[in-house]
């Protein structure tokens, strides 16, 4: 079955020359549309104040997402904090915060990375803000790391509306994260064979999987880095009237491989310390030297006294 029309399940960009779908658009002659399938909310400061979190107690605050980063900020300003130059930020996947004087640290993407960035600053006491639900990887990798840090739920995730949707009008549907998963299945239960599943991450896929979901494309791999990549490879394959089999997956996402990898480092030793028993047998050792010294005719030096003259 060729794909024609494809759901995206994010937010529509504001130019949709500047968005990575215009390529395959102009190229395979798509008919793309964009709905969010969830909307994440920031938390109200109320809710915040219950997690009793004191944000001054922190050096540094890592992102996870744009909705923590607004709501981080909003809430400071809500409660009158007033957030010293100083703080250090950590920002994971996106460079969306406002720099405004900010110390800010970016990785990569990876998670590897940027859990390696982080532990390039471990005297740091960190607050990491997070959306509910939230990956545990995080701060698993975090405590196996031996980092200081507190976490805060900063932003919830919900079900967008989806009302206006008839998922049987297109040939493909493109997903982020696993809660929007959640959200088609709970909002169209049943769903299966068609139309066609594209995910993102291991964990998104896991979830369609999980949900007796037939995934078809999933994205990112060694040879399609990015969404897009991995659909344009899918169409070239079935326009050429290839059979594409079903995306299985083999082994542990890259966020468990590295923390499994912390876990099989072995432990660094440190010196023992001195025991009475080993300090006794240095003083025997350097007393038995020195007799041993005197017996074979070393001078040993004494000391002189002077005698004042009459």
């Amino acid at each position: 079955m060729k794909i024609k029309s494809i759901l995206v399940s994010q937010p529509a960009p504001a130019a949709i020359e500047k968005s990575p779908y215009n390529e395959i658009i102009s190229k395979h002659h798509l008919n793309v549309k964009f709905h969010p399938f969830i909307k994440v909310e920031g938390i109200s400061l109320k809710e915040f104040r219950s997690q009793r979190i004191e944000i001054l107690d922190h050096t540094a605050v890592i992102f996870t997402s744009r909705t923590t980063i607004d709501s981080f900020f909003r809430i400071c300003e809500e409660a009158r904090i007033a957030v010293p130059e100083s703080m250090k930020y950590f920002c994971y996947l996106q460079k969306y915060i406002v720099y405004r004087k900010r110390k800010i640290f970016f990785a990569d993407g990876a998670f590897a990375n940027f859990m390696e960035l982080l532990n390039k600053h471990k005297e740091e006491k960190y607050l990491l803000t997070v959306s509910e639900p939230h990956k545990p990887e995080m701060p698993l990798a975090m405590e196996k790391l031996r980092l200081t840090f507190d976490k805060v739920v900063l932003a919830r995730t919900v079900s967008a509306d989806l009302s206006g949707i008839n998922v049987n009008d297109y040939d493909m549907l493109v997903f982020y994260s696993p809660s929007e998963i959640v959200s088609l299945v709970g909002t169209f239960p049943g769903i299966n064979g068609h139309p066609k599943i594209a995910t993102f991450g291991h964990g998104t896929t896991n979830t369609a999987i999980g949900e007796g979901l037939t995934v078809s494309v999933m994205a990112p791999s060694p040879e399609a880095p990015s969404m897009t990549r991995a659909i344009e490879l899918y169409l070239k394959k079935i326009n050429a009237g290839e059979t594409v089999a079903p995306v299985v997956l083999d082994g542990q996402s890259p966020d468990r491989a590295y923390i499994l990898a912390q876990e099989a480092k072995p432990a660094k030793r440190r010196p023992a310390p001195k025991t009475a028993a080993a300090t006794t047998k240095n003083s025997t050792t350097k007393n038995s030297a020195s007799a041993s010294k005197a017996k074979t005719g070393t001078p040993v030096k004494k000391s002189v006294s002077s005698t004042p003259s009459k």
